[in-house]
């Protein structure tokens, strides 16, 4: 997949991880069309700026009438609400959900048109370690994640024939805002990004972006107990 001359649309692309993609996709030599709630928050140079909710289903609508010819696709909008499954808020527990797992499929169903038009297109999700591990405290994000990690591998196969590369991007804690409470190591979301969209020129599916994120990963094979030794 190459992106010099690609077209992209970045969601989230207003600050952090999401900044960091616009910014590096531009010079590969894409075309960027970076989107946020508000898209006067989006300062990158040389973007064009998209509105865009995905948890309103009209905005998703529009934003994918405005872009055109996109055959790069990055979801990175999220959204992290610190609830419990048994005891936080039940709207926060459903926000979670709209925003990782509805709004993203949301969004893909509006690209797949532009997508599969295209003679070769990447769709990437931005997932998490959360995706394949949980604690309590963020178990309604971790669930929302693990629901986007199956989006990814359902939609993978359905777009494989109009050779469209889907491809998931794990991280654990990145030096963001929504991981600013966070004491310990935190990856910089520059260097994610570039691995990432190295990542996608290399035509991989699965991209592991930090230690944390390859130990889980190698932990899936041992089960249940592997993950969670308490229960052992």
């Amino acid at each position: 997949m190459k992106l010099a001359g690609s077209t992209a649309f970045v969601t989230g692309a207003n600050r952090g991880l999401g900044r960091h993609f616009a910014e590096q996709l531009l010079a590969r030599g894409a075309t960027v069309y970076a989107g946020a709630r508000d898209p006067g928050t989006v300062t990158v140079e040389g973007v064009t700026p998209v509105r865009i909710d995905l948890r309103d289903p009209a905005s998703v609508t529009s934003a994918a009438e405005i872009v055109q010819g996109a055959n790069v696709l990055i979801n990175n909008a999220g959204s992290s609400f610190g609830a419990s499954l048994l005891t936080g808020d039940f709207d926060d527990i459903a926000g979670e959900l709209d925003t990782h797992y509805l709004g993203t499929l949301r969004v893909i169903r509006a690209f797949v048109p532009q997508l599969t038009a295209a003679p070769q297109a990447a769709v990437l999700n931005v997932l998490s370690v959360l995706s394949w591990f949980t604690m309590p405290a963020v178990s309604a994000y971790s669930a929302a994640k693990s629901a986007e990690w199956s989006l990814t591998n359902a939609v993978r196969q359905e777009l494989a024939e109009h050779n469209v590369l889907v491809a998931g991007l794990h991280v654990g804690y990145m030096d963001t805002d929504m991981a600013r409470h966070v004491d310990g190591p935190k990856s910089d979301p520059a260097a994610v990004a570039t691995l990432a969209l190295d990542g996608l020129e290399a035509g991989q599916v699965e991209i592991l972006a930090d230690e944390l994120s390859q130990q889980v990963r190698g932990g899936l094979a041992g089960g249940v107990t592997a993950l969670y030794p308490q229960f052992a």
